[in-house]
């Protein structure tokens, strides 16, 4: 018999694997991983993804070697791979979860739908997240993620019988892809029993305090549930994470302890969150273009297409002048993760503050974000970016947070040690150190813009634009595609009118998934 060919991409996992689970009660199958260079060589691609996604990629081996049947990985053009598995062994289906990535994998399963359909071989596509495909608007869309998370788990095949002639070839070096060492030291690792520690730590009460740790950079490192960059490739499941959570919702009722109120507020907190970021990956999947061009069709054109590179340069290097975002900059540089006010900071001074096009900043943040996932990522850049035109323009204070934040200054002493000398009082605002000219403008860049006034000038820019007499329609039609229903944005286990304004408020400072 042709075997069934799963195709893995940012599922990877056995448990919880439909595609895997029904291609195996079908006849023998080939797990399949294709390394596609073309997708390396687009520019949101980096070595921290692939570093990530190689110890996944071991441990699923693994996995799947104990069913019976190893992982094949090949490298190449994905069409081309596949052409060759049918010319040698013939392709009897091919099974895989549906993908919101970014426009190259958009094009390229194209492709495959093509070739699929050419050769009488049906793909069959199951959901990956609570995202669907060819939605009109999204009434009742919340009511669906709740059913679509309430079903049963899926166990793992019992056994693989192993398909003969097909050897798994050595996966390729980030060099090998031509992706420079991005000095990603301290990143989170990868693997399904990685993130499993994270999901049951958190659960069992490391998110105790989620909800007021989250905001902080230096407490939010342990205080969030770090599920991200597994969420993001699959080794666990968006299902799972929602029913182990719900469980632990319903095994704290009745515990009245203070820890135990904590936790489950901060649970429910958690639990909205997994609501958000399918809402947001389903703005991509709904409007691809999103990753490309503006939004509202009266905010295009607002910025200018080529970057200031000065600008541009000092911002990602940590170099503006400022000390906490540039120790949010050279933190995320050096672990590959930020928590989410910060993260929202740092695209609000680039877009706003340098007034640099979101596109540019876009994709260097998508580099060094280890947790990248393009259906958050490009819906949230422009969100910070004002250019959806249904979003409050938030211009965040990189001052203000830096105090509120790290009021001791210990995040910014971490990341900025030029500043090893400047008082506590002064630490955030160095240049009204009365001795600042021993390190600003020595050891330490000046002050890259004026806050106040380029606060000012975006904000009559981008007013400005919304003044304009056809862009309330314009916003209300982009409303009624992509715009929440909040009232629907509730969670199994907790379904008073509290608990939903609180779901519904979860996440609107998010950029990423950073949960």
């Amino acid at each position: 018999m042709p075997p069934q060919i799963v195709w893995f991409k940012r599922d990877l996992r056995v448990f919880d694997h439909r595609p895997l689970a029904e291609a195996a009660a079908r006849g023998p199958v080939l797990p399949l991983y294709v390394v596609e260079p073309g997708l390396w060589l687009e520019h949101d691609a980096a070595a921290r993804h692939w570093a990530f996604i190689h110890e996944c990629l071991v441990e699923l081996d693994r996995e799947l070697r104990r069913l019976g049947q190893p992982l094949v990985i090949r490298a190449g053009d994905a069409l081309t791979v596949l052409e060759e598995i049918r010319g040698t062994h013939g392709i009897a289906a091919l099974w895989s979860h549906e993908e919101t990535g970014n426009g190259w994998t958009f094009a390229r399963d194209r492709a495959v739908r093509a070739w699929s359909r050419s050769h009488g071989i049906a793909w069959h596509e199951h959901p990956q997240f609570g995202v669907q495909r060819r939605l009109k608007n999204r009434d009742g869309w919340a009511a669906a993620w709740d059913r679509q998370m309430a079903e049963p788990l899926t166990e793992p095949p019992i056994a693989l019988p192993p398909v003969a002639g097909l050897q798994s070839q050595p996966a390729p070096t980030a060099c090998d892809l031509g992706l420079a060492f991005d000095g990603c030291v301290e990143r989170q690792p990868g693997g399904r029993r990685a993130g499993l520690k994270l999901l049951e730590t958190f659960l069992a009460g490391r998110g105790r305090n989620y909800r007021r740790e989250m905001s902080n950079p230096l407490s939010g490192a342990t205080g969030c549930s770090r599920l991200s960059p597994h969420l993001a490739f699959g080794t666990v499941s968006m299902r799972e994470t929602a029913q182990r959570t719900w469980a632990q919702l319903r095994a704290l009722q009745g515990d009245a302890s203070p820890e135990a109120r904590a936790l489950r507020a901060s649970l429910i907190s958690f639990s909205g969150r997994l609501h958000w970021h399918c809402h947001f990956m389903q703005k991509l999947e709904s409007e691809p273009s999103i990753e490309f061009t503006e939004l509202h069709p009266k905010l295009r054109g607002l910025r200018p297409e080529t970057p200031d590179r000065a600008m541009l340069d000092a911002w990602a290097a940590g170099q503006t002048g400022f000390p906490f975002l540039d120790a949010c900059m050279r933190s995320l540089h050096a672990t590959g993760w930020l928590n989410f006010r910060m993260r929202a900071m740092v695209m609000s001074f680039a877009s706003y503050n340098l007034w640099l096009p979101w596109r540019e900043t876009g994709l260097h943040l998508a580099r060094q974000f280890t947790d990248y996932e393009p259906g958050i990522h490009w819906p949230q850049t422009q969100m910070q970016s004002g250019t959806t035109g249904i979003n409050t323009i938030r211009i965040y204070s990189v001052v203000k947070q830096g105090h509120d934040q790290d009021p001791r200054g210990y995040f910014v002493r971490r990341w900025v040690p030029e500043l090893a000398d400047v008082p506590d009082e002064f630490l955030q605002e160095p240049w009204t150190w009365p001795s600042a000219g021993r390190v600003i403008g020595n050891t330490y860049p000046p002050r890259i813009v004026d806050l106040k006034l380029s606060t000012a000038a975006a904000k009559d820019r981008l007013y400005g634009a919304r003044r304009d007499g056809a862009f309330r329609s314009g916003a209300d039609a982009i409303q009624d595609k992509h715009g929440s229903r909040k009232s629907g944005m509730q969670m199994t286990g907790q379904k008073t009118r509290r608990a939903r304004k609180r779901v519904a408020r979860a996440g609107k400072d998010q950029i990423e998934m950073d949960l």
